[in-house]
């Protein structure tokens, strides 16, 4: 029996990284998409509570059962599990292909890691699929075969500790990719920068931008391997207990 694979992704239903996505996973196994109506970047994994979420099945994948959500990256893989494959096994969840990196610190931010989180939450097997690459003419052709590898292998094995990758590609500029480093998460920041501006109608607002910092200089980490031209692959878990700290200082605090 093939296994049952779960497609989302933050981008949109029509973008065109979950197309080749798609198409990646049709080799592999049965495919159901569940994607935003409209692109969902940056969301985190917020899920919808105030308003009604609405589902629509569309025929936007030849052959594949597929549907348009208008709510966020996680309220797909949600309302996925809960109505659209309701009873049934997901053997995988996998989103993307996201158009830019969610390396280093922007796991936090991505609407397309906190999709495959929120799959991994519910103890399936779940990988987030970026491509280092924001122009509007990004390819994504040269992931098909490492996606389609890494993918079946993960089908194949349980990991320990975790069943959440995190995995992206370079910009490599129609260079092969070098090979795969598993990573860990580099410790980098964005320093953000907000514009003031003002709208037709004399009210201020300001529009968000930034300048990605990273310091960080272990050998391991994930934008090393990406800047020399690596995929890399970050095992992720949504546990954000510091377990360093709890046998440490802060243990003086029960005696308060």
């Amino acid at each position: 029996m093939k296994p049952l694979i779960l497609v989302t992704n933050d981008d949109g239903i029509v973008a065109p990284g979950i197309k080749i996505l798609v198409q990646t996973m049709q080799m592999i196994g049965e495919v159901v998409v569940v994607a935003p109506d409209s692109p969902q970047s940056a969301k985190g994994h917020s899920i919808t509570i105030m308003d009604p979420i609405r589902l629509r099945k569309v025929d936007v994948f030849e052959g594949v059962e597929a549907y348009e959500c208008s709510g966020t990256p996680a309220d797909c893989v949600k309302i996925a599990r809960n109505v659209v494959l309701k009873g049934r096994n997901i053997d995988l969840c996998v989103s993307g292909i996201n158009h830019g990196s969610n390396a280093s610190v922007n796991i936090i931010y991505s609407g397309t890691m906190s999709a495959a989180m929120e799959a991994s939450l519910e103890g399936i097997k779940s990988i987030g699929f970026s491509l280092c690459d924001f122009s509007f003419k990004a390819d994504f052709s040269p992931c098909i075969d490492p996606i389609k590898k890494i993918a079946t292998w993960f089908l194949e094995h349980t990991l320990e500790h975790t069943n959440l990758l995190n995995i992206n590609f370079p910009k490599t500029d129609g260079k092969a990719f070098k090979g795969i480093k598993i990573c860990r998460q580099a410790n980098a920041r964005w320093i953000e920068e907000f514009h003031e501006a003002e709208d037709p109608r004399g009210q201020k607002y300001y529009w968000l931008t930034g300048v990605f910092e990273n310091n960080d200089t272990r050998e391991d980490t994930d934008i090393k391997a990406l800047n020399e031209g690596y995929i890399s692959v970050v095992p992720s878990h949504h546990d954000l207990t510091r377990h360093e700290s709890l046998h440490g200082k802060l243990n003086d605090l029960t005696s308060l």
